[in-house]
C-alpha cells in the first residue's frame, strides 16, 4: 500500500514542478511581450531622452550627443560626430536609459547604421 503512496506523492510532485516551470516560461514570456509593447508605443526605456546627454554604444564607446528626439529617431548634434554631420539613430536600438542613453548596439554597428534622417527610423529597428 505504501507504493501506491509514494507513487501518488510523487506524481503530485512531477505536476508541481511542471506547473511551476510553466508559470515561469509564461511570466518571462508576458515580460518579453511588455517590453516589446513599451518599445512600440515609446514608453519604456526611451521615455528618458533629453537633449545634451551622452549616446554611449554596448562597448562603452561615446558615439554622439543628443540633440533631441524628432519622431522615432534620436538626433545627434553635428559636434559630436567624425563627419561633422546629423546623424540620427532609431528608438528601438536604445537598450536603457540614465545619466546617458545606452544603446543595444556596439560603436561599429552603430556609425555604421545610423541613419541620415528622421524618417529613414521609421521603422525602429
Amino acid at each position: 500500500m505504501s507504493t501506491m503512496k509514494e507513487k501518488v506523492l510523487d506524481a503530485g510532485h512531477v505536476v508541481a514542478d511542471t506547473a511551476k516551470s510553466v508559470g515561469h516560461k509564461i511570466a518571462e514570456g508576458a515580460e518579453q511581450a511588455a517590453d516589446w509593447v513599451k518599445d512600440k508605443v515609446g514608453m519604456g526605456a526611451t521615455a528618458g531622452v533629453k537633449e545634451h546627454m551622452d549616446v554611449i554604444a554596448s562597448c562603452g564607446k561615446k558615439v554622439g550627443v543628443v540633440d533631441h528626439v524628432e519622431g522615432d529617431a534620436i538626433k545627434l548634434t553635428r559636434n559630436d560626430s567624425p563627419d561633422g554631420q546629423h546623424h540620427f539613430i532609431p528608438m528601438g536600438w536604445v537598450d536603457h536609459v540614465d545619466n546617458h542613453v545606452h544603446l543595444k548596439k556596439n560603436s561599429m554597428e552603430t556609425e555604421m547604421g545610423w541613419k541620415p534622417d528622421a524618417a529613414s527610423c521609421g521603422c525602429g529597428a
